[in-house]
């Protein structure tokens, strides 16, 4: 297959082609930033099991030598980078990954962390969801502490959705109180401090490593941030290309997307795809 023709596979429609063919027309001032869970990851039931997909992380051994790779999720740092073994594998020696929407940091160059202190307020709320579960006679549901963030699944409740529905309004008052953000997800609940987002911290990395093409895989409504902010760039004259990770449980980011990869399958074969092209 000719490689216009390849491009504009990867591309999806044509402004993801500009921004793919820039991507190999110079890949050293070239981000791929992607979300964890939904993306290289499967969502699994029980959050603490999630894993990289080996086909997944290998394409990326394959990309991280020739352009700027970068993991940006809603995960505590140290979490991301150990369940994706992100600091075992030859060839991501250039990652940048950025937990808790970009409040921590890590970089596979030097292997240092930066974690700044919890707030108050998620302590708080962390200490009295209990109570409020209960009252809510949903005691059973999975509550993950984040450090930065509470997430509450209802994944594995008998009723996931209606489980949803039952925590949102009572979680997301109690939070406005405290001075807290509720991000809303796939079957999940996280309540988090306010003022960071996916869209900000891609924003740092493009200004940080002087990039002319930028793309962003995501998968829930916490990348919404990160579209907005390639579509911005875009504008502005820099390609970029926005990536969905498609699933029944969540489909606002595909009318936004430039291409729709099926899954976190889907996306480690795209990701093959652009080290293959890359690789000539």
């Amino acid at each position: 297959m000719p490689d216009t023709a390849r491009i504009s596979e990867l591309g999806g429609d044509p402004d993801g082609a500009r921004a793919v063919a820039a991507m190999v027309a110079d890949p050293t001032h070239s981000l791929l930033a992607l979300d964890f869970d939904g993306v290289l990851s499967p969502i699994v039931p029980d959050p603490e099991q999630a894993y990289a997909l080996p086909a997944a992380v290998d394409a990326l051994t394959r990309l991280g030598p020739v352009l700027q790779l970068a993991v940006i999720t809603g995960r505590p740092v140290r979490t991301a980078v150990r369940l994706g073994e992100l600091d075992r594998r030859e060839g991501l020696e250039r990652l940048v990954v950025l937990g808790q929407y970009g409040v921590e940091r890590w970089e596979a160059a030097t292997g240092e962390y930066d974690e700044p202190p919890v707030p108050e307020g998620v302590r708080e709320f962390f200490d009295e969801l209990p109570g409020l579960l209960v009252r809510l006679g949903l005691a059973s549901l999975h509550v993950e502490d984040k450090g930065r963030a509470v997430a509450v699944h209802t994944r594995r409740a008998d009723d996931p959705a209606g489980a949803l529905r039952t925590i949102t309004e009572p979680i997301s008052q109690r939070a406005a109180e405290l001075g807290l953000h509720v991000e809303p997800g796939k079957n999940v609940l996280e309540v988090r401090s306010p003022g960071q987002d996916k869209g900000a911290a891609l924003r740092v990395l493009v200004g940080e490593k002087r990039i002319r093409a930028v793309a962003y895989a995501g998968d829930d409504l916490g990348d919404l941030p990160a579209f907005d902010v390639v579509d911005s760039l875009r504008e502005l004259g820099t390609p970029g290309l926005t990536i969905c990770s498609a699933s029944v449980e969540q489909q606002a980011l595909a009318d936004r997307a430039n291409l729709i990869c099926d899954g976190p399958e889907g996306v480690a074969e795209w990701l093959a795809g652009l080290a293959g092209l890359l690789g000539r």
